[in-house]
């Protein structure tokens, strides 16, 4: 805006925009990610500038955002012990901090903290802000790299933080999270799961069939075993035709 003083003062919002992937910078107009961990796809965000005279004018323009799935391993999480929406509103200051020290492109992957409540959001004091780092060549920092220069400028970084949130601030390096378990990762579980549960079931038809052969072992003999007391307790017992053994045969052999 051309004018000046309050006329020329501009102040940047998001129109219409109810979700909490991006916000804007009310001052510069710069926007950026608040948290689009897992989503892809193109994002369009009307942005309104606003002045600051009696008559406030304002112009409004479409702003598209594609979100790629990435799978960079040159991702690094630094922690700070803030509160997250404090983390959130000052964002693009912390963004220009990390740029100014690090002497590369700074880009904010994502802003998280360990608690899910949105209650928590107020009252737990670490936040994490993911950075992936770009050289002048728009070249993607290795991730070691970019860990052994916020080492070196960590003194340097937490100063200047300090003067941002007013308050002694300090930025500890955390290895990234782990990507979504891969299919292959998937498959091997899934197929290991199937292959226990074969074995096991398996086990059981075994132990089942040996079971059930020793019980029909075991009636068998005691039922060789009450056939044999009977013969001898009963003398008049039928023979394998059925028909009464005689005394006389049994005293024949007794002669």
């Amino acid at each position: 805006d051309p004018d000046s003083g309050d006329n020329g003062l501009l102040l940047y919002s998001l129109v219409n925009y109810q979700t909490n992937e991006f916000d804007i910078n009310e001052n510069t107009g710069q926007i950026f990610t608040v948290s689009v961990a897992g989503k892809t796809g193109t994002f369009y965000l009307e942005v309104q500038a606003t002045d600051q005279g009696t008559r406030r004018l304002s112009a409004r323009t479409t702003v598209n955002v594609t979100v790629d799935s990435s799978s960079s391993n040159n991702i690094v999480v630094v922690v700070l012990n803030q509160k997250i929406n404090v983390v959130e509103r000052n964002i693009a200051e912390v963004k220009r901090v990390l740029e100014d020290k690090l002497a590369w492109n700074v880009y904010i992957v994502d802003v998280y903290s360990n608690e899910f409540e949105r209650k928590a959001r107020s009252s737990t004091d670490t936040t994490c802000v993911k950075i992936i780092a770009f050289d002048e060549a728009n070249q993607e920092v290795s991730a070691e790299d970019v860990k052994r220069k916020l080492r070196e400028k960590k003194d340097n970084i937490e100063i200047e933080l300090e003067r941002i949130f007013s308050m002694p601030v300090t930025a500890a390096i955390e290895e990234a999270p782990a990507d979504s378990t891969t299919p292959e990762l998937i498959a091997t579980i899934v197929l290991s799961v199937l292959l226990a549960c074969t074995l096991i079931a398996f086990l059981v038809y075994v132990i089942f069939t040996m079971k059930r052969k020793r019980n029909y072992e075991q009636q068998y003999l005691v039922k060789k075993r009450a056939e044999i007391m009977e013969g001898i307790d009963n003398p008049c017992a039928t023979d394998t035709n059925g028909s009464p053994k005689s005394l006389e045969k049994l005293e024949h052999k007794n002669n």
